[in-house]
């Protein structure tokens, strides 16, 4: 059976939506949000169990945010950071440090152990990437906390945070790469992107061969508000560094590409042969949910330029990456789920390898 992996995220019910601003404003105590959060994740994972999906997230009904869920409420951390624009015109900013220590207040496996407590279907673990982290320090710099110094800490949390999570029985951990297409928006040269691949490759290098078959890259022009950031950019300026990483799963958001062959051709001339590809076959940001047939079709056309062996499939991106984005709801996003995961048990069948 070809593997299927969802990418995280999972839109937040009305009612703990509802929790996170009345807890904002002071009408409800932390222990009643953490009872909110936790129906939540209860209810997300029955949900995903429900779709038959053979490997599940927590839906990151806990994260703030999937880019800063490590460093929320961080003393050392500003909020008037890079700002990232959006096709429709709206911004979201990256938090901006503002001093030392710096260190993961809340690390990813930390979602992983409370979503475990759930369910005994395997669970996949997604962490921000440390490229993306690395745009916090300012271009000013910290006195006293030399940039270099940040970077050894970030990747030495980072390091941790992934160690932690396979030790604690991740079927995966997924690292988000989102920031790599935008890379190149932001520096056209491709520098920024050749020296986020080597900043990722530093925490990777830390991990074994075995390990890292359990260590995956996720890449997309970003999804929030029904918008992306940089889906201008050309996958032929990206997938030859891409697979510079020292990852073996690749999470390649595909099925919003207007030419599928296109994409998949460059897959082919660039992947290794030791990497296996999920390619994305929902796309997060239409409003339709796919029918399993068109899963099919998508499997299939990927399997005649990836061999089956090194294939599987995923979501392009996730659901609702911050957790205010309201723009899809749950029952459509698991909809999405379940066509995945039906289309791809039938493309399997069609290949033999059901």
């Amino acid at each position: 059976m070809l593997p299927t992996e969802p990418i995280g995220s999972i839109p937040r019910p009305n009612q703990l939506l509802a929790g996170i601003q009345d807890f904002q404003a002071g009408r409800i105590s932390q222990q009643e949000l953490d009872a909110l959060y936790d129906l939540a994740l209860q209810d997300t994972i029955r949900s995903l169990e429900s779709t038959g999906s053979p490997v599940i997230s927590d839906g990151e009904q806990r994260k703030p945010s999937f880019a800063t869920y490590c460093i929320h409420d961080l003393e050392t951390i500003a909020a008037d950071g890079i700002p990232i624009v959006f096709a429709d015109g709206h911004i979201r900013n990256l938090p901006r440090l503002t001093g030392a220590p710096f260190f993961y207040r809340t690390p990813a496996d930390m979602y992983l152990e409370r979503a475990q407590r759930y369910t005994r279907v395997p669970l996949k673990q997604a962490v921000i990437s440390v490229s993306a982290l690395s745009l916090l320090y300012p271009q000013g710099g910290i006195p006293g906390y030399s940039r270099e110094q940040y970077l050894e800490d970030l990747v030495t949390e980072q390091e941790g945070e992934i160690r932690r999570c396979l030790q604690k029985g991740a079927h995966a951990v997924q690292i988000d790469f989102t920031e790599a297409r935008l890379s190149l928006k932001l520096d056209p040269t491709g520098r920024l992107l050749n020296s986020f691949i080597d900043l990722n490759n530093l925490v990777l290098e830390r991990f074994s061969a075995e390990e890292r078959q359990r260590i995956g890259v996720h890449t997309c022009p970003g999804a929030d508000r029904g918008s992306n950031h940089s889906s201008e950019v050309d996958y032929s300026e990206l997938l030859p560094s891409l697979f510079k990483l020292q990852a073996t799963n690749f999470y390649v958001q595909l099925a919003s590409e207007r030419d599928h062959k296109r994409v998949l051709k460059m897959i082919k001339q660039y992947a290794k042969e030791d990497q296996r590809i999920f390619v994305g076959v929902i796309d997060p940001l239409a409003p339709h949910v796919e029918s399993s047939e068109e899963v099919t079709e998508r499997v299939l056309e990927a399997a005649s330029f990836i061999s089956p062996l090194r294939l599987g499939t995923t979501d392009d991106c996730g659901f609702a990456p911050f957790s205010d984005d309201t723009s899809r709801s749950r029952e459509t996003a698991f909809g999405k789920i379940r066509s995945r995961v039906v289309g791809t048990a039938a493309a399997s069948k069609v290949l033999g390898l059901a």
